[in-house]
């Protein structure tokens, strides 16, 4: 049975060659999808051979890539593969991808998911072409049922020339009504506050708003998402895990805290699962979740009573999770609200909520700066995402990480991060499995004495204190005592030599 009830869109249906035929070269096209989820299958493939097509003959024909966040291989490793991407925004985990950016060969814009639908509509990105949207059913009227993920639809759906719809009959029908669709946000100097107070608080609508003339084809699909499966959390995992629900003890024990904690957010990856699957035993009931993904230990924390709702933007489930889910979707169907990137992520819902924020890092620095988006200060890993969204605006700021990679040649506290996203004035707990160091209301020097002891490898350890000492006596400032020709030392010495260790 067709998902398309609009008569008028259910005569564009169309093969997903033809739907891609409407893009040209140098257009810029935005895609529904977010780490994974939601985002075309079918068009974007048909755009890669398309691509290759042209290529082949000799023509140009690169494209403007715009999405929520990371996509799955259908969609961004497709048309990477064909160099078929000049310029890319806002964020990016895909391999192929990765290489072409690192070599300059594709521009990548790397923004604040809270940023990008503002700069849409303040047209500093320029006009949006066409948008290519998943969804996962059309109403009578037009009004579009969201699929697993919400991210920048709305967005693209309203400053889009043209629309290309995927109805994919792979997303569960049972998702209709669980997504909250904001339209009350506005340019300056209209902007009014947004009216939301709680985590499973209701201020939009449930389906998306589109202009039936602007669609000018829909492909029907049935095609799963493609989230990668996360690996069991390994002894630091567990360690960080530990260090952070035992800080989050003695906040409630201190009376910072209630006991049922305040909204969490998490980014994604095993650390984050490691700890949320840490929260299933620990002594705190009632909890909510204001976040951007529902990950796996979310979904363990709605099942087992312990996370009351999860508000989020999209789902980032391995492939056994997202079965669980799509099979029990009624249970949670109540319990789990998806937003557009722009409500779940805004500045000002995150302090307004005193959301804990608890994201990853690539390494800090021994004065609380963190760089989580390039590897030895100019190799982009993914992004920044959302994690400055929510850091600057958090009640508590936490950053985690293993306190070294690469089989220990890597430290993960440095001297002097090579890159900066979260300046110290963001960042306020860094966690490792050696430790947490509670930065809150300290001066640079005792940030250092703290991070040094409490998160250092035992085997850089002595290495930070030294370099800490020759900075305290040869600095030109003691505020922050630096020595700016050893500073980026170590990494200079893993480029050149394949460890930091000197």
């Amino acid at each position: 049975m067709s998902r398309i009830a609009h008569p008028g869109l259910a005569a564009n249906i169309t093969t997903a060659e033809h739907a891609a035929s409407f893009i040209a070269d140098g257009m810029a096209v935005g895609m529904s999808g977010f780490t994974g989820s939601g985002y075309p299958k079918a068009v974007p493939i048909a755009l890669a051979a398309q691509i290759e097509a042209e290529h082949a003959a000799g023509k140009p024909m690169r494209l403007k890539v715009w999405t929520g966040a990371s996509t799955g291989p259908e969609l961004d490793g497709a048309l990477a593969r064909v160099d078929g991407i000049s310029a890319r925004l806002p964020y990016n985990s895909d391999p192929i991808a990765r290489e072409k950016i690192n070599a300059g060969e594709m521009d990548y814009v790397d923004l604040h998911l809270s940023q990008v639908a503002p700069l849409a509509w303040e047209g500093f990105l320029g006009q949006l072409d066409v948008a290519v949207i998943e969804v996962a059913g059309v109403r009578e009227d037009g009004s579009l049922i969201p699929s697993t993920s919400v991210g920048n639809n709305k967005t693209w759906l309203d400053c889009a020339k043209r629309v290309i719809l995927e109805v994919n009959s792979w997303q569960n029908p049972a998702l209709e009504g669980m997504h909250d669709i904001y339209y009350g946000t506005a340019l300056p100097p209209n902007r009014v506050p947004i009216p939301l107070t709680a985590p499973d608080q209701r201020i939009g609508q449930p389906t998306l708003r589109c202009d039936p003339h602007k669609v000018i084809a829909v492909v029907e699909t049935n095609a799963p998402d493609r989230n990668l499966p996360f690996a069991a959390p390994d002894a630091s995992a567990r360690a960080i895990a530990g260090h952070l629900i035992e800080f989050f003890r003695h906040e409630v024990g201190k009376g910072r805290l209630p006991p049922s904690l305040l909204p969490l957010q998490s980014g994604v990856g095993n650390i984050a699962n490691a700890v949320l699957a840490g929260l299933m035993t620990a002594p705190f009931e009632n909890l909510t979740a204001y976040t951007e993904v529902l990950q796996d230990g979310m979904l363990d924390l709605l099942a087992n009573g312990k996370l009351r709702m999860a508000s989020c933007t999209a789902f980032s489930l391995s492939p056994v999770a997202a079965e669980r889910l799509n099979a029990d979707l009624d249970r949670f169907r109540d319990r789990i609200l998806l937003r557009s990137q722009e409500i779940s992520n805004h500045p000002e819902v995150v302090r307004r909520l005193g959301c804990l924020a608890m994201n990853g890092m690539i390494e800090a620095d021994i004065y609380g700066n963190v760089n989580s988006t390039h590897v030895m200060g100019s190799r982009i890993q993914n992004g920044i995402g959302g994690s400055g969204d929510f850091a600057r605006n958090a009640y508590i700021s936490i950053f985690m990480s293993p306190s070294t990679a690469k089989g220990g040649a890597i430290s993960a506290i440095v001297p002097h991060v090579s890159h900066v996203d979260h300046i110290a004035q963001d960042v306020q707990v860094v966690v490792t499995e050696q430790g947490l160091a509670d930065l809150r209301g300290l001066a640079p020097r005792k940030r250092a004495e703290l991070v040094i002891e409490n998160c250092a490898h035992p085997d850089f350890r002595p290495m930070l204190r030294a370099y800490f000492e020759r900075a305290l006596a040869g600095s030109y400032g003691k505020q922050t005592p630096m020595l700016p020709g050893e500073a980026l030392a170590w990494h200079q010495r893993f480029i050149e030599t394949g460890t930091m260790r000197g």
